[in-house]
């Protein structure tokens, strides 16, 4: 994981709900769509509270969803920027959250103690551009889960993209026309990386003012993932697709036996 990924996310941190429609109502859709896919996973009934680690936070988009969905969650991210904002909107919102500072290839020596459950959504594992460093993430995820814990991700369908290679996204024109939001993707030549160029246009005061940030990703395939997840001892993986779940993005389980 190179700096441009810590510089990038702590450059957007006070601007990243810009990317959504509707952020507020983004953290409820996708806490409502991650429990099903959650409760769908368990091996046995419980009322017992579950312990969860949101490992790449953000914002919160996530965290905050789930821990008002009754989780017991804590959440780290890489970015201090990030984690700020997070603990702010979180206050706001009067949820409790244990926060910190923490890369997921550190998990281990970063955090203490265990989760029955470990989330990394919005395509943050793609961060991670080498084998080396996803095993080493996948490993300490592992260590980070209770036995029978699940490991719950969600990463673009690469698998479909590496075969158009987009160069941009589809702009969104938001807030009655007055902020839209697009990403230029720049691909190496062998399709196995890219750059995401994330551009926000938005219109204060009767001026138009851009908003660019930079990082690099992984086309990470599904397939590449499984490999390494089951190399690292992950045992039921199982991808659930946005047709079936209604989430933005595919969605991978896996489980520590």
């Amino acid at each position: 994981m190179k700096d441009s990924v810590l510089k990038f996310y702590d450059e957007i941190a006070e601007d990243y709900h810009l990317i959504f429609a509707d952020w507020n109502q983004s953290i409820l859709q996708q806490a409502q769509i991650l429990d099903q896919v959650i409760q769908s996973k368990l091996t046995h009934s419980t009322t017992q509270t579950l312990s969860l680690l949101d490992c790449s936070c953000g914002i919160g988009t996530q965290a905050i969803g789930l821990a008002k969905y009754g989780y017991n969650v804590s959440a780290t991210d890489v970015s201090p920027d990030s984690v700020k904002r997070a603990e702010k909107e979180a206050a706001s919102r009067g949820v409790n959250i244990n926060f910190g500072v923490a890369d997921f290839r550190s998990l281990d020596t970063d955090l203490t103690g265990a989760f029955d459950i470990v989330l990394s959504a919005d395509n943050a594992i793609p961060h991670l551009l080498t084998d080396g460093d996803l095993h080493k993430a996948f490993q300490n995820i592992y260590t980070k889960l209770n036995r029978n814990g699940l490991f719950i991700a969600t990463i673009r369908d690469y698998d479909a993209l590496v075969k158009e290679r987009p160069s941009t996204t589809q702009p969104r024109v938001l807030d009655k026309g007055k902020r839209v939001v697009f990403q230029v993707w720049d691909w190496a030549e062998d399709g196995k990386t890219y750059t995401t160029n994330q551009f926000i246009v938005q219109e204060m005061n009767g001026e138009w003012k851009t908003k660019h940030n930079s990082t690099p990703y992984r086309a990470l395939l599904r397939e590449e993932m499984n490999n390494v997840l089951r190399a690292t001892g992950f045992m039921d993986v199982e991808w659930h697709f946005p047709a079936d779940t209604g989430y933005y993005q595919p969605i991978v389980t896996a489980r520590k036996l």
